[in-house]
């Protein structure tokens, strides 16, 4: 699946430290129980490249996803 290709699948998405001085990303779906841990300069790479992602879709006038909601803006 490319990632551009819309999909049904559902999951939980959980990011948070960890004991150890990680962050963790977790994945919880059907069949999917995924622990990503990364360094904390690894995070912000991720978290600028979300940002980024996110700006390039507004910018092309993303619509919401099925099902979806929208934070209201102010």
């Amino acid at each position: 699946m490319s990632i551009d290709k819309q999909s049904e699948i559902a999951a939980n998405l959980q990011i948070g430290p960890t004991t150890l001085g990680m962050v963790r990303i977790y994945v919880e779906g059907e069949g999917v129980d995924l622990p990503l841990d990364f360094e904390p300069d690894e995070a912000e790479e991720i978290a600028e490249e979300l940002l980024a992602a996110a700006k390039m879709a507004r910018e092309m006038g993303a619509p919401a996803p099925q099902g979806g909601t929208r934070k209201p803006r102010r």
